[in-house]
């Protein structure tokens, strides 16, 4: 039996009513930091409803297992799931592990290359066990989609497929600017949004989460609902959190992104290279601090107050979450002794031989450069030190002995070299 002949006729008009004080804190919760809330006053009534006949809602984050790793950009919609969460609702974490095969088109020019099975449950293995860094993991429900997209086969395919039009689907922007263009669309690609949609019908969401750029994959799930004879969810959307450049999204392929698994130190010098202005739009979308007490440090910094102190005082705070306090702690003294010039305590220790070693070579076989022309490149630049002197000869040939080599601010080696 495939999921819509299990579905209840859920779709009736429910009575208005009123807001206790509490679904209104509820409703502050939910809306602080996002893009959208669609829309608000049926959110209300669910929450209103939720709390009279004390079944929690239940609420869903769907995301393709496309790399193996999260990033702090991740956590953006993963903290406004967890703020439900404490709020006594029932959250579903799913894992995209069918709609990955497919490559969501969402904000691309080009068709997303689809991935394999064996990258697919390569990468699902850590997803949840990092998303359980920031949600409460014996409360939170994990899902698969295969669980019921494998079983809808060709014929259910074609059902699904028959209460949406080619119209509705183009008028996604990315798709409209493909056509015009006349950039290929693959048709699989126009299943995307329907199989996303699908998965809110599978789990009878109340209200599923997802970053701007998803904003048409949830309003299908919502107008799905109502085919399948479903109350319609309630749709939150989150902002997309630039990188550390400051002007692209995060992504670990545009190298600008703060990974949740990254050793504490990394985290907090990466988050310490951020601007000035770009700090605050972290805070808004990465502190769980109040609204008060953001508003506090930006006053105390137009007041004169160093920007760098309110920088350090967020490093740490998101430190602290993925590792611990002492890591934070431990992590500023680091970051501090760097910018005196001094030498972490935690650097790598390698042996090579081959004296003497051209400083190319040597940078590259410490694995502190890529290749021996970007170690070229960095000398050039005099981003090169050994034993804390600059490097600016390109054709220095390093003798026999133990050192210390460092590129840039943050790559160390301590090398000995026979």
């Amino acid at each position: 039996m495939d999921v819509s002949q299990k579905l209840q006729n859920n779709n009736t008009p429910a009575q208005t009513l009123p807001l206790t004080d509490s679904v209104l804190e509820a409703m502050a919760v939910a809306k602080r930091g996002v893009d959208e809330l669609l829309i608000e006053s049926e959110f209300a009534q669910k929450l209103a409803r939720s709390e009279k006949t004390g079944k929690p809602l239940r609420i869903k984050l769907g995301l393709d297992p496309t790399a193996p790793d999260l990033h702090l950009g991740h956590t953006v919609v993963l903290n406004k799931m967890r703020q439900l969460q404490d709020l006594g609702h029932n959250v579903i974490f799913l894992i995209g592990d069918f709609t990955s095969m497919i490559g969501d088109p969402s904000g691309r020019n080009i068709t997303r290359p689809p991935l394999t099975r064996e990258q697919i449950e390569e990468n699902a293995k850590t997803y949840f066990a990092q998303a359980s860094l920031v949600l409460d993991a014996a409360k939170t429900e994990i899902r698969y989609n295969s669980e019921w997209s494998d079983p809808l086969g060709a014929r259910g395919m074609i059902q699904l497929s028959a209460k949406y039009t080619v119209a509705r689907i183009l008028e996604r922007e990315d798709f409209t600017k493909r056509f015009k263009a006349g950039t290929p669309i693959s048709v699989h690609e126009l299943l995307y949004p329907l199989m996303q949609g699908y998965d809110s019908v599978a789990l009878q969401s109340d209200l599923e989460l997802g970053g701007t750029d998803q904003k048409f994959n949830l309003l299908v799930g919502r107008e799905l609902q109502k085919d399948y004879g479903q109350e319609p969810q309630c749709i939150l959307t989150m902002p997309l959190l630039e990188g550390l450049d400051g002007v692209e999204k995060m992504s670990k392929s545009k190298g600008n992104y703060v990974g949740i698994t990254e050793p504490g130190n990394t985290m907090f010098a990466k988050l310490m290279s951020i601007s000035d202005t770009m700090m605050w739009r972290y805070y808004d979308l990465l502190s769980f601090r109040s609204i008060a007490d953001i508003a506090q440090f930006r006053k105390e910094v137009e007041e004169g107050r160093n920007p760098r102190d309110i920088k350090v005082l967020l490093a740490q705070e998101i430190v602290t979450r993925f590792h611990s306090k002492q890591a934070a702690e431990d992590a500023l003294a680091d970051f501090n002794n760097r910018a005196k010039g001094g030498i972490p305590d935690d650097i790598p220790e390698v042996s090579l031989s081959g004296a003497p070693l051209g400083i190319g070579q040597l940078l590259k076989q410490a694995n502190l450069c890529p290749s021996t022309s970007d170690a070229l490149r960095m000398v050039e630049q005099g981003g090169v030190r050994i034993d804390g002197d600059t490097v600016s000869d390109k054709g220095l040939k390093v003798d026999a002995g133990t050192f210390v080599l460092q590129v840039g601010k943050r790559k160390f080696a301590r090398v000995t070299l026979s």
